[in-house]
């Protein structure tokens, strides 16, 4: 975020410690650039160390771990290891995701396990290690969910990324119900199709697309681009900072299309 030219403000996020998982690329890549731009400290996650270990190299001062998500220990592992480094966690930001497809006939019970361990055991139980460093120190926090748009029905080809982003909704408006009390403001953001490492590699992998898919996708949608990674990520940091003020257990649609608008 930048401001007008004369004219200051303090960073968002100063004096804070955030906690990025899959933070090594894509959304939250950008995050985590976002976030050490507003003046936090950055743990974040990712399985692929080279990857992990470069964008550390490039912003000094966060430090990256190595963790699946899908993996309980290695979750609440990264977690603690964020305490060991910086002291606390302030805030969290769950942006770890798998996007393979698979329709309701031809799903395979492996397929709908990864799913539901990336897309939401993984989330349930990093907000659960970051919550309780939380409310062991009585402070406030701040957790942001990264969901998608299509956990509210999706294409039939998504079939088990929707059930498990279904849960992660549902999820995000309960813990939010259930720690509102101890100021834990825990958000989520529903976002459309959107222009990144990992989405570029699944359209090639899935839908045959050539060079030119990301031009010609978004020449059919009403802004005429898919989302942009920066612009995703200067909000997840506005939902985490103060700035958004009370908000707490809002699902909010990210996306240029309106859910529920007809031609």
């Amino acid at each position: 975020m930048t401001s007008p030219p004369g004219v200051t403000r303090p960073a968002l996020l100063a004096d804070t410690v955030v906690l990025v998982s899959g933070g090594s690329q894509g959304v939250g890549a950008g995050v985590v650039r976002a976030a050490v731009r507003e003046g936090a400290q950055v743990a974040f996650t990712g399985r692929r160390p080279d990857v992990g270990k470069a964008l550390e190299a490039e912003l000094p001062g966060t430090r990256f771990i190595e963790a699946d998500v899908a993996q309980t220990d290695s979750a609440l592992a990264s977690v603690a290891e964020t305490i060991s480094h910086f002291g606390r966690v302030d805030a969290l930001v769950n942006s770890a995701g798998l996007t393979s497809r698979g329709t309701l006939l031809d799903t395979t019970e492996e397929l709908f396990d990864q799913h539901i361990a990336v897309n939401l055991r993984g989330p349930f139980f990093t907000m659960q290690a970051a919550v309780k460093d939380m409310r062991e120190r009585a402070v406030p926090g701040s957790i942001v969910n990264i969901i998608s748009t299509s956990e509210l029905g999706g294409q039939p080809y998504l079939a088990p990324y929707v059930a498990a982003k279904a849960g992660l909704a549902g999820l995000t408006r309960n813990a939010a119900h259930a720690h509102r009390w101890d100021r834990i403001r825990i958000n989520g953001l529903d976002i459309g199709w959107t222009q990144t490492e990992g989405e570029d590699l699944t359209q090639r992998a899935f839908h045959d697309a050539g060079d030119d898919w990301q031009e010609r996708a978004g020449s059919t949608l009403p802004m005429g681009k898919l989302g942009q990674v920066d612009e995703i990520a200067d909000f997840v940091v506005f939902l985490l900072s103060d700035r958004s003020g009370v908000v707490t257990g809002s699902i909010i649609d990210w996306d240029q299309n309106v859910f529920g608008g007809l031609d």
